[in-house]
């Protein structure tokens, strides 16, 4: 118990150390003048991020990748593709488009597949048809793919048995229409989801798989067309190649803490060699795939290979950072931290 006491004189006989000091100690805020008002500044440090027992606070998604990150590289083949097919016939290249054309039908058919194989049963996605939901990625992309499968069937089985030469036509057009769109839609759908590593790279995800698609249906080409009928191919691969390394970059700065997924571990790894096999394939088509049939098809297999490592390597990042909860909780409090500074610089 205190034996101090109160005299006239003051205080007597207090024990040192008891007296209260006024914002501190039980005080967790302390006051300070912040243009011309009161304003607050925490005393307390904020507590390390944690989840329950490690555990991660999102539920990572169970896709497998061989279905969906097969899914994504099979999707942009082909709709790359059929824009390089239309543009191949129009200029007066029977072959490499026939090639374009056969490819992208087979690719669109194994990108199905996948899609049917990651959702158990085919009547799923025939009940995707069901409706239109604009705001859905989902949705729009299952509407998309029905549209864009069959103008490529037919634009493929009529050029190759040379029936119908203006409904060929017409599909051959039709599927270079929609190739863009099915080979951009599949970043649209990661973006969408809660994922960090594909939410928060949504404004440079979609160049990314384009410029990945496009480097791609190139390398087929290189690949599958006679040397002289690939110009427009190899200047398109340098094309691709360059956007996809461009916005990957760019995409890695503005993500901050959030790249690290991109550059550790087997995102990191499939990464790094597909910029390689891009850069490689790209240079070699631009060089040599003019001169040597041997060179042109080395080029195209370093450029599908450098197209598909982009795709597996982006599913595994967003899958590292669903798993680890840092990932979604630094981020949320940076922006909360930064809504804060703005509402009191405004104040």
């Amino acid at each position: 118990m205190s034996t101090s006491d109160v005299t006239k004189d003051g205080l007597q006989g207090q024990r040192e150390g008891r007296d209260a000091l006024i914002g501190q100690g039980t005080g967790k805020i302390e006051r300070r003048r912040r243009r011309g008002g009161r304003g607050e500044r925490a005393m307390v440090p904020k507590a390390e991020f944690t989840s329950y027992y490690g555990k991660p606070v999102l539920n990572p998604p169970v896709w497998q990748a061989a279905d969906i990150a097969g899914y994504f590289f099979l999707g942009g083949l082909a709709g790359a593709g059929s824009v390089l097919a239309a543009g191949a016939e129009l200029t007066g290249r029977p072959a490499a488009a026939r090639a374009l054309k056969i490819s992208s039908l087979v690719a669109i058919t194994g990108s199905a597949v996948a899609l049917v194989h990651d959702l158990g049963r085919p009547a799923r996605f025939y009940n995707m048809l069901r409706v239109l939901k604009p705001t859905s990625p989902m949705s729009v992309g299952s509407w998309l793919l029905a549209a864009y499968g069959p103008a490529a069937g037919a634009a493929a089985v009529l050029d190759v048995t040379g029936l119908f030469k203006p409904l060929s036509r017409t599909a051959t057009v039709g599927a270079a229409t929609l190739g863009p769109a099915v080979a951009a839609y599949t970043a649209v759908l990661a973006a969408d989801t809660a994922v960090p590593a594909w939410h928060e790279g949504y404004r440079e995800l979609p160049l990314v798989f384009v410029g990945s698609a496009t480097a791609a249906a190139s390398g087929m080409a290189l690949l599958a067309s006679p040397v002289a009928e690939t110009a427009p191919m190899r200047s398109a691969a340098v094309f691709g190649a360059g956007l996809e390394l461009a916005a990957a970059k760019l995409m890695e700065r503005r993500l901050g803490m959030l790249a690290e997924p991109y550059r550790q571990g087997t995102g990191g790894k499939l990464t790094r060699a597909a910029e390689i096999l891009s850069v490689a394939g790209a240079a070699g088509g631009a060089l040599l795939g003019g001169r040597s049939r041997v060179a042109a098809a080395l080029s195209g297999a370093a450029l599908l290979a450098g197209s598909a490592c982009t795709r597996f390597g982006i599913f595994h990042a967003g899958m590292q950072s669903a798993k680890d909860p840092k990932y979604t909780i630094v981020p949320q409090r940076e922006r909360a931290d930064a809504r804060d500074a703005a509402k009191t610089e405004g104040a």
